[in-house]
């Protein structure tokens, strides 16, 4: 999720490091360290969970609206298509 894996298009970095800044910004006690670490979306509703008093389902659904329209995946750039010899 926000954890680099290496490798990671630079404009995939950048779109991390905001949604790392935005998550600490809704969910203030979340840490640097916390960020870098989570994966899934599994793990940032278990540590939301544990150090909010919210339920499960409010947990969820407050992870869910706030992922909506984020993209976690690496995209990388397309690789120039080569020509044929009999092109």
């Amino acid at each position: 999720m926000f954890g680099f894996r290496g490798g990671e298009s630079p404009e995939t970095l950048a779109r991390k490091r905001g949604y790392m800044v935005s998550a600490r910004e809704r969910w203030t006690f979340l840490t640097r360290f916390d960020v870098s670490v989570i994966k899934n979306e599994g793990q940032l509703v278990s540590i939301v969970r544990d150090r909010s008093s919210r339920t499960l389902d409010e947990t969820r659904q407050d992870v869910h609206a706030w992922m909506a329209g984020k993209d976690f995946e690496d995209h990388p750039a397309a690789a120039p298509v080569a020509l044929g010899a009999g092109a």
